[in-house]
């Protein structure tokens, strides 16, 4: 059990009512604000809605080169045999590589882009370094969805993150659109922190990576950020980036169509937010899911 205050209960047996984020959702001050490559209007929203979306970020054609080395991972018998490789649950197909950044230098040095980087302290106001790294495929017709949750309080019950000042930059690998299973958002959730029911059994990633049971907001608690804020599937094609707060409620549906759809995660933790132990009392997890070897900040390495 980890010594420090845990500030954000959760994994409990028995209900408790969201209470409103206590943390900031954009840190550094305003001469920092200032200085990136996000203006007044993007910062505000980011702050409002949880997420920012960028059609085209990238441009589609240098997506390939990306999605052809995941096509090879698809034949590599070595890599699905890892303990970071996911596959669906009584399929041998991937439905998710971890440590994607440790698995390939092209992938590593997207980690450092100058242009995310910029944007990522920028909003978290400090050096960062990456929490965690995956790819997410959804073949067609039979790529299953992703259980509504918010990342921040898996991480800081099963990782030991402290504080909310983490977040994610999706990267659309194939076009995204409304039948596929697109990333959905939910606006505004990040300003509640939504205590989940349910002691976390041991080695709990094991199942939950497949299908999540621990760690699944009430659905009180959803209806009634849903009703409040909607919900919001940012649709691109392959270039495309969406950047979510680590408390944003998200998920998304199976792929009903023909079209398939992987997304490319690198989640940005600050460096002055580093893992404690893990706040549900568990070992921590291993290191493709939670880094705790390197918490050196990142540099920018220019293509």
């Amino acid at each position: 059990m980890s010594d420090y205050q845990d500030l954000f209960p959760t994994r409990l047996e028995r209900k408790l009512g969201m209470f409103e984020r206590i943390d900031p959702v954009v840190y550094g001050d305003e001469s920092q604000l200032a200085n990136g490559p996000l203006d007044r209007s993007q910062i505000e929203e980011y702050e409002r809605k949880g997420f920012l979306s960028f059609e085209g970020f990238y441009d589609a054609d240098d997506m390939q080169v990306f999605l052809q080395e995941l096509r090879e991972y698809e034949d590599d018998a070595d890599l699905k045999l890892s303990e970071g490789t996911i596959l669906e649950p009584g399929r041998e197909e991937i439905r998710t590589i971890f440590g994607i950044h440790d698995v390939s230098k092209r992938f590593q040095r997207l980690t450092r882009d100058p242009r995310l980087l910029a944007m990522v302290k920028q909003l978290l106001g400090s050096d960062v370094y990456i929490h965690q790294s995956r790819i997410n495929y959804k073949p067609g017709f039979k790529g299953k969805g992703f259980e509504w949750h918010s990342d921040f309080e898996t991480w800081h019950s099963e990782d030991g993150m402290p504080r909310m000042r983490a977040l994610s930059c999706s990267i659309v690998l194939t076009d995204n659109g409304e039948f596929n299973g697109p990333l959905m958002l939910i606006p505004g959730s990040h300003r509640y922190f939504i205590p989940c029911v349910g002691r976390t059994p041991e080695d709990n990633y094991k199942e939950s990576l497949k299908s999540q049971d621990v760690g699944v907001p009430p659905a009180s608690s959803l209806r009634e950020l849903m009703l409040e804020n909607d919900i919001e599937a940012p649709k691109g094609p392959a270039g495309s980036l969406v950047i979510f707060e680590c408390n944003t409620m998200h998920g998304s549906n199976i792929n009903m169509s023909c079209w398939p759809r992987s997304n490319l995660f690198f989640v940005y933790n600050s460096v002055e937010n580093t893992l404690h132990d893990p706040y549900c009392g568990n070992r921590p997890r291993p290191e493709f899911l939670a880094n705790r070897s390197d918490w050196e900040p990142l540099e920018p390495i220019e293509e």
